[in-house]
């Protein structure tokens, strides 16, 4: 939804984003959403909800939950999902659900693209503990 930039009088678009996975390899992007002013976040998703990317997202009024679909239900509220999860059975049902819900304005990002907005932020290549990073 557009907004007004008050300094400027102009229109800016933010982004509507949900996070999949707040981990180790989430948590540093979660923290450069949260400061992009372009940037609302919908949602974050991580089985453990007691992770400090996790906290960090409850203390900036974002909502949060253990269950990944209730971002993907949120439907065309959502622009992106970033799924940083590295779960290859996250990915299949991100994907499933996403397919029989008919909604075909929500990008999916997958944990690979992640790390490359990461390392291009970082200027060097950022490393995960995830194996699985194949599409």
């Amino acid at each position: 939804m557009p907004v007004i930039n008050r300094e400027r009088g102009a229109r800016m678009q933010k982004f509507r984003i949900g996070m999949v996975g707040v981990g180790e390899t989430g948590t540093p992007l979660l923290k450069q959403l949260l400061d992009a002013s372009f940037v609302d976040l919908v949602g974050v998703a991580d089985l453990d909800l007691q992770l400090p990317g996790i906290l960090l997202a409850k203390e900036r009024g974002v909502p949060v939950t253990d269950n990944f679909i209730e971002i993907a239900e949120q439907g065309e509220r959502v622009d992106i999902i970033i799924d940083v999860t590295g779960s290859r059975k996250v990915r299949e049902d991100l994907r499933r659900y996403m397919q029989f819900s008919g909604n075909t304005h929500t990008v999916i990002v997958h944990e690979r693209v992640a790390l490359l907005m990461l390392s291009l932020g970082a200027g060097r290549w950022v490393e995960t503990r995830h194996d699985e990073l194949s599409y």
